[in-house]
């Protein structure tokens, strides 16, 4: 396809799963640059679905998404979600913090810190001046979400061509020109789906940045507290999100929940903040981190006021952005998707006109006229 209807330029989890949902009605191809799709934050995401993660709007996407991610139909034959619980614990300097993700949250119960060890037995009660936990929180299995994905828009007839960065984007009459490599592709539709690089693919094709803002996350794999099997322990936060653990494949997943804000790039940790992070966790619990087995990065990028970006460009017509997702892309990729779908085809979108208003790239269009002044 030298001419398809639509371009997808990004091969995370939003990009493929917008892809997949679009092919049922278009011709696509969805090009990426790195030689494997989901590469960089969708190989590199914790792996949680948490109903009240996030702002009302991406808490209305939750909504929408935890069905899909049930019942994924047409990307696997059985659920892509697994039991795990979040388990938010709270000093007394981060009461109100605690107060704030309660407050707008469901299906939340207040536990106390004894009940909060009993969960995870290496917490410290002292260290707990309250506790909450949301039992729906659930494991996501990304991979199996991404290949599952990948196999319906093939099977549509999508075309994936990685390995090939885009180096142009040009506006030829009705359609959009690009180049990778030593190749050329027009379509009316181009659908940015870059994540950390989603303002560098409006540059290109000369289209004001929406101000998206890549922040840096490290996490690291620890062995397993002597003498606890960890596999059934909920995810554990800090209330001021200055660290988390989920365990993972018996061992635990540690993350000081950095946000540090970069350049777009292919991430890599920060040893000093890791080990700050890590000293934070320890804090919080009985034991010691004697041994990091494996350490990595990932970029989270987010627009100004932390919502996705979902739409067509008021001024490139047919420019459209589904970027901005932040850490929330793989629990949000079934609803961005089919959003993304009803969009470019027409038809009536499963959210609310405010939600649809708080995802629009309208609302940058001052931002992005400072940007360009």
């Amino acid at each position: 396809m030298t001419h398809p209807d639509i371009i997808v330029i990004g091969g995370g989890i939003a990009g493929v799963s917008a892809a997949a949902e679009l092919a049922a009605f278009a011709r696509v191809v969805l090009l990426e640059g790195e030689p494997q799709l989901g590469y960089h934050a969708t190989g590199r995401s914790a792996a949680v679905f948490i109903r009240n993660y996030g702002n009302a709007t991406l808490r209305a996407l939750n909504a929408v998404s935890a069905p899909l991610l049930d019942h994924p139909e047409g990307v696997s034959d059985h659920s892509l979600l697994s039991p795990r619980g979040e388990l938010m614990i709270a000093t007394e300097d981060e009461l109100d913090a605690l107060e704030v993700y309660c407050a707008g949250a469901s299906g939340i119960e207040r536990v106390t810190p004894s009940q909060a060890v009993d969960m995870v037995p290496i917490l410290r009660p002292d260290r707990i001046a309250a506790a909450a936990i949301e039992h729906d929180a659930q494991n996501i299995d990304v991979d199996r979400m991404l290949q599952g994905y990948a196999r319906l828009f093939k099977s549509r007839g999508g075309k994936v061509i990685t390995g090939q960065p885009v180096t142009s984007i040009t506006r030829q009459g009705d359609d959009w020109q690009m180049s990778f490599g030593d190749r050329t592709l027009t379509a009316p539709i181009v659908i940015n789906a870059a994540g950390a690089w989603a303002d560098q693919v409006a540059a290109l094709a000369g289209v004001a940045p929406a101000v998206i803002q890549p922040f840096r996350r490290s996490a690291a794999i620890i062995p397993a507290p002597q003498d606890h099997d960890v596999d059934h322990w909920p995810v554990v936060v800090s209330a001021s999100e200055s660290w988390y653990a989920k365990p993972d494949a018996g061992k635990l997943m540690v993350s000081p929940a950095d946000e540090d804000p970069v350049d777009p790039h292919d991430a890599w940790v920060d040893d000093m903040v890791l080990a700050e992070g890590l000293h934070r966790f320890e804090q919080a619990v009985t034991i010691q981190v004697t041994r990091v087995e494996h350490s990595w990065a990932g970029l989270r990028s987010f627009a100004p006021d932390r919502s996705p970006v979902v739409g067509f460009d008021a001024e490139a017509k047919g420019f459209f952005w589904l970027a901005g997702q932040g850490g929330y892309g793989v629990q949000t990729a079934p609803a961005l998707s089919r959003l993304a779908a009803a969009v470019v085809t027409g038809t009536e979108p499963a959210l609310d006109a405010a939600t649809l208003s708080a995802l629009s790239p309208d609302r940058f269009q001052h931002l992005k006229k400072d940007v360009t002044k």
